[in-house]
């Protein structure tokens, strides 16, 4: 089975939509898909959940949301919200959310 995970880095919703695409599709697909929040993308998981975004739902859903940077968090102020979510807070490279631990499992990086 391939793996891929999506390595969000930009803030801007169109650009995460495009993400959340492409992540169910490849899952629908019966690839294991993984979703990092870091860099910009840490505001975004907050502003999808208020205004009811439904592929970030399904996605939620699916499990495929793996988690958000907890220094990106920090830096760009919304840590509280993003605690507020539920999801896990990634911190394993020097306080931001890491690839490394996705490519030793066999995950296909694919940042945007």
């Amino acid at each position: 089975m391939e793996k891929v995970l999506f390595y969000a880095m930009q803030g801007e919703k169109m650009c995460f939509q495009h993400i959340l695409l492409n992540a169910l599709d490849l899952s629908e697909a019966g690839l294991e898909v993984k979703i990092i929040f870091e860099g910009a993308s840490v505001k975004l998981p907050s502003v999808l959940a208020e205004e009811g975004n439904k592929l970030y739902q399904r996605a939620l859903d699916k499990g495929l949301i793996a988690g958000i940077c907890l220094a990106c968090s920090h830096a760009l102020g919304v840590y509280e919200q993003n605690l507020a979510t539920g999801l896990p807070m990634l911190d394993d490279m020097m306080g931001h959310a890491g690839m490394r631990p996705y490519t030793e499992q066999g995950y296909y990086v694919i940042s945007m």
